[in-house]
């Protein structure tokens, strides 16, 4: 088990995937970036100056840059997208939807300042629907590591996978606490702590929140078994199933709308598979407001205190 206590780093997940987009870079020669004009805050400016005639700058134009990142798809590249992921998802569904997705083109989406915790720009920014509207397009893998170490591996494990991906991070420093050797399997979830009592599912930047809320617990005699799905698609049914035939309840927590995240598609599976109580720790519907990031994250209900909250409500249903 991981202890917060021993956790002495923290890095924003961006920067592990500017880390992992540049060693790409050194790694495979048909590796290429592109970006709507905010290199910096996508940390991409390594890349940029290491293989500039692989970097194409689209500027202000989210739309194009899918459009040429499909057509370099179809010419044998790997493209990387990068910008918000408000603008990577929501303002162009409709590329995405006919340009990549319908035909199974080999594009990397990768969307940093992805939830409420991009903070002060506010609601127009803090996209919280961006896992639901990718998960629903057919072949599209989504990926939300949960710190940097993740990220970086994650960026490397996407250009080996053939077909659409997205990748969604943020900008927040965040503790690191996710093994640097670790292999990032797609679609195979980690198994942070096996416990017995209640099942803890948790993504992104909720992981290290999950973590908390598992120590509280602990001491109060309370047993989790908490897995971090860092791939929400496809999900690893085969690991959320044996964690719920073990605990019989759970929690899933989430820096997204409690609609259409990894909460839904926990549900869905258990619906059909082990019908079981379950409690969301997510926005409840709702957008989001300008804050630091923990003042957003306390008001919208998503701290370890939430999780463990709900991981007693859920063992109560039991």
């Amino acid at each position: 088990m991981i202890h917060s206590k021993d956790i002495k780093e923290s890095k924003d997940t961006r920067s592990g995937f500017g880390a992992g987009l540049l060693e790409l870079g050194k790694q495979n020669k048909d590796v290429v970036a592109l970006c709507a004009d905010l290199t910096g805050s996508l940390k991409m400016d390594a890349f940029k100056e290491a293989f500039p005639e692989r970097f194409v700058q689209a500027g202000i134009a989210e739309a194009n840059m899918i459009g040429m990142a499909a057509g370099l798809a179809s010419g044998g590249k790997i493209p990387f997208t990068g910008t918000f992921a408000n603008f990577s998802t929501g303002r162009v569904y409709d590329q995405i939807r006919q340009s990549v997705a319908y035909s199974g083109k080999n594009v990397k989406i990768c969307a940093s300042h992805a939830g409420l915790t991009l903070g002060e720009d506010g609601a127009t920014h803090q996209i919280l629907e961006d896992i639901g509207m990718m998960k629903m397009l057919p072949g599209m893998t989504v990926i939300n590591p949960c710190d940097y170490n993740q990220t970086k591996a994650a960026t490397l494990a996407i250009a080996e996978h053939q077909g659409p991906v997205y990748l969604r991070f943020g900008r927040p420093k965040w503790p690191i606490f996710y093994p640097e050797t670790e292999k990032f399997v797609i679609g195979k979830a980690w198994q942070i702590k096996e416990g017995s009592d209640v099942s803890i599912f948790a993504t992104g930047h909720m992981v290290w929140e999950a973590i908390k809320a598992t120590e509280e617990l602990e001491a109060e005699g309370i047993s989790v078994d908490l897995i971090n799905i860092h791939t929400i698609k496809p999900l690893d049914n085969e690991a959320v199933l044996k964690s719920l035939h073990k605990t019989k309840c759970m929690v899933s927590a989430e820096e997204h709308n409690r609609i259409g995240g990894l909460g839904d598609s926990l549900a869905q599976l258990a619906a059909s598979s082990f019908p079981c109580p379950q409690e969301y720790v997510a926005v409840n519907d709702s957008f989001g407001e300008s804050g630091t990031p923990d003042e957003l994250l306390v008001k919208y209900g998503l701290t370890a205190k939430n999780i463990v909250a709900a991981a007693k409500k859920a063992l109560a249903r039991k």
